[in-house]
């Protein structure tokens, strides 16, 4: 049997005091679930997301990530970036953005190679 996967992205909706707020309420309430249930706060809010649902069965992903492991990429955020902080997890080839952003296929394949390794 397939696992059973239920995520929320936020977008960029939520300020620090609602996501923690959110979090404990939604930790609390969820029951034992054989479901893989994931959530997907604003980036300034990932690192509290990660260390409020510390002792949870909630999982905190990413909304993007970039290909690159730094550079000049104003705006965007790496995947040790997001290791150091606790998340391994990152949505990639969201409909908004290849959108709003023109993400390609080629820069999707750029980060999905990077996501893999």
């Amino acid at each position: 049997m397939r696992a059973k996967i239920v995520a929320g992205n936020w977008k960029m909706n939520k300020n620090l005091a609602e996501t923690e707020t959110l979090l404990a309420e939604l930790s609390a309430k969820l029951p034992d679930t054989n479901a893989e249930v994931m959530v997907a706060p604003t980036y300034v809010n990932l690192a509290s997301a990660v260390r409020t649902l510390e002792n949870s069965k909630i999982e905190v992903i990413a909304q993007n990530m970039h290909f690159a492991e730094s550079g000049a990429f104003t705006g965007e955020t790496s995947a040790d970036m997001l290791l150091n902080i606790g998340v391994d997890t990152a949505i990639i080839g969201h409909s908004e953005r290849r959108a709003y952003f023109a993400e390609s296929d080629a820069i999707l394949s750029k980060k999905e190679i990077t996501a893999l390794q």
